[in-house]
């Protein structure tokens, strides 16, 4: 199986990622379990996949407080032993969750900007003014000094970032990530599969592609074998 396909399993709870996750069956080795799924059971189906069915397991928390409190949040989550989690790439956001994983194998990825946005997102947000890319690539070094294991960035940015002189043996996992032809749904800025690991992505995660398909085993193998 090849890992560098993180299926994001975004559906409803945990019986329905059960089932999803059969359906793919070897298809897929590395899930993500995200936001939507925390009150639907998202942690028992992190360690049912992990412990059952010998997947690995990605946590998007986007975790963003002060630092005591986030600390205490990847400290309690580590105890799960998963693979990956996110928190926001703010540097004290960053530092405190490496204090919290400190022991752990758990890397923790640093959010840049989300996918789903563009400049006038930024905007609305009182985001600081500049071109969008150059603003990723800045979030993503300094989330790199403040100690991050990786970043999460669209794939647009990935060749920049990898470029960057702390990226060697960091992650870059890209979301934003459609295979040809597929609806961008509320993704703004996108590639291909293949085009962003060709970018330097190391993981790349896709959602409704694959669980909204038809024959989501089918699915999950064309984007893996787009991978080549």
């Amino acid at each position: 199986m090849d890992d560098r396909l993180i299926v994001a399993l975004d559906v409803g709870n945990a019986l329905a990622g059960l089932e999803m996750a059969a359906r793919i069956g070897d298809a897929a080795s590395f899930y993500k379990i995200g936001l939507g799924m925390l009150t639907g059971g998202g942690l028992a189906l992190a360690q049912e996949l992990k412990d059952a069915h010998d997947k690995r397991i990605f946590l998007d928390m986007k975790l963003f407080d002060i630092g005591a409190t986030v600390e205490a949040a990847v400290r309690g989550l580590a105890a799960f032993d998963l693979d990956f989690l996110t928190v926001h790439g703010d540097p004290h956001v960053v530092s405190a969750a490496k204090q919290g994983a400190s022991g752990s194998q758990m890397k923790i990825l640093a959010v840049t900007v989300l996918t789903s946005l563009d400049r006038a997102d930024l905007d609305a947000g009182m985001m600081a003014p500049g071109d969008l890319h150059d603003i990723t690539v800045e979030r993503a070094a300094r989330a790199f000094d403040a100690g991050a294991d990786g970043i999460i960035a669209s794939p647009r940015e990935a060749a920049a970032i990898r470029a960057l002189p702390h990226a060697a043996g960091r992650l870059i996992v890209t979301p934003g990530v459609r295979p040809l032809g597929a609806d961008a749904g509320d993704q703004k800025r996108i590639e291909t599969p293949a085009a962003a690991i060709a970018a330097g992505a190391d993981h790349i995660v896709v959602g409704r592609p694959i669980w909204q398909a038809r024959d989501p085993r089918a699915a999950a193998q064309a984007i893996v074998a787009e991978l080549g």
